[in-house]
């Protein structure tokens, strides 16, 4: 993590099928998660929402004047960090916590629109200019973290600065995982990765957030570490099931540690004790 102490914010262009900016507090150091050197194993962690879309929101029959007070009607929103923060937060709640949360399971466009709403409170908590609605300014993976807390949904969150810990972290629930995005990496290579090609040549487009579901392989050296570029993290998108395999994308952690400097990386859990519905 680059900071050591206060707030760093690194703000990215608005781009609606993005929306994510960098928010790093010093404060989120003592809980930052260090791997003891157990093996490691491959782990699926599937949202038990259905893959959300930020984008095309009329023909889901999502007008967002009608859900939020001053929003006005727009096809697209840069809400990346509530859809991920939705997926996140439905592996920790059971059918009666979702329900009494609002939260429906099972319907898209219900879960979208708690999605946006997570949104809009996250934007009154993070450091950036503004609050939507009225504006579109996009948030932060931790304060997405932040409401969540404050609605009684999570009681914490720990971090992973390193991909032996994000490995490590996975082996017991997802990650909200803020990265930079890259234009190449909007159109995934036919076996899912969005890091396939020739990636670093291609313009940045903007900050993103995903969710980490969980490890398609993992290798690990003889002192426990992971061998980044033969680890490979599934994630889930919010652009609809048409997007990559079925709405998910791959990475492997040599990409990570790339770019490191510029990812967050936030588990959420119930309790001190990381809790994930059985």
């Amino acid at each position: 993590m680059p900071v050591t102490h206060g707030i760093l914010t690194h703000r990215y262009p608005h781009h609606t099928k993005l929306g994510r900016h960098q928010v790093l507090d010093a404060r989120s150091l003592q809980w930052v998660h260090e791997h003891t050197g157990a093996a490691l194993k491959p782990v699926q962690h599937a949202p038990r929402v259905p893959v959300l879309d930020q984008e095309d929101l009329f023909a889901q029959g999502i007008y967002l004047s009608q859900i939020l007070a001053g929003a006005e009607d727009v096809d697209a929103l840069g809400s990346c960090t509530g859809n991920a923060g939705t997926a996140g937060v439905s592996l920790l709640l059971d059918d009666a916590e979702a329900k009494a949360a609002g939260l429906d399971l099972a319907d898209p466009k219900s879960a979208e629109e708690w999605a946006i709403g997570l949104y809009a409170e996250a934007t009154g908590l993070d450091d950036a200019d503004g609050t939507f609605p009225p504006a579109d300014t996009g948030s932060s993976g931790l304060a997405i973290a932040k409401a969540l807390k404050r609605r009684g949904l999570v009681g914490h969150y720990r971090h992973a600065t390193n991909a032996t810990a994000v490995a490590s972290l996975l082996q017991t629930g997802g990650l909200l995982f803020g990265v930079p995005w890259f234009k190449a990496w909007f159109e995934p290579d036919r076996y899912g990765f969005i890091d396939g090609g020739d990636w670093e040549s291609s313009p940045l487009a903007g900050g993103h957030e995903i969710f980490v579901t969980g490890l398609e392989q993992v290798v690990q050296d003889h002192a426990g570490r992971v061998e980044p570029g033969s680890t490979v993290i599934r994630f889930r998108n919010s652009w609809s099931r048409s997007w990559g395999d079925d709405g998910d994308g791959l990475m492997t952690l040599a990409t990570y540690q790339r770019l490191r400097r510029y990812i967050d990386a936030i588990q959420l859990a119930k309790s001190d004790a990381i809790q994930l519905r059985k």
